[in-house]
């Protein structure tokens, strides 16, 4: 009974070791591929680096606006919009928050899709207006992408 109790608390031990193993890696991984907020800035002040926006549409009607410069494309849409891009350019991504979900998919598809020169604004669109950067309104029409 007992050896059963300890070959289940080190299964335990080893499963949780694991997870945390790949968690530290994905977290240096986007570390690594980060770009603070004013290195940005001072990459589109000198028009070196193209920047994508690739936040949800339900963030877009919580805060209707984009970095100037930044084109819009849904997380979604990412493959197809992006077929005819250069994959070796300069470029940026950003969502709402640093550790969002969508940043590190749309990463992930990035790099599937051979973009090698990609990088993630560290802390998102948050970040950017905390350093009083500027925004602008969003107007162009987007779609939800709710189901009918």
């Amino acid at each position: 009974m007992e050896v059963m109790a300890i070959g289940t608390a080190a299964l335990c031990v080893l499963i949780f070791g694991g997870i945390t193993i790949r968690r530290l890696r994905a977290k240096r991984r986007i570390e690594a591929s980060s770009i603070e907020p004013e290195a940005l800035y001072e990459l589109l002040h000198a028009k070196q680096v193209l920047l994508y926006d690739v936040r949800q549409p339900l963030d877009f009607l919580a805060q209707p606006e984009i970095i100037p410069g930044a084109t819009r494309i849904a997380p979604k849409d990412i493959a197809e919009q992006t077929a005819s891009f250069s994959r070796d350019q300069n470029s940026v991504i950003y969502c709402t928050g640093g550790d969002d979900e969508t940043v590190q998919m749309v990463l992930g598809k990035a790099r599937a899709l051979n973009f090698t020169r990609v990088k993630l604004l560290k802390g998102g669109m948050a970040a950017w207006k905390a350093k009083g950067y500027p925004v602008e309104p969003y107007t162009d029409p987007f779609s939800l992408d709710t189901a009918s």
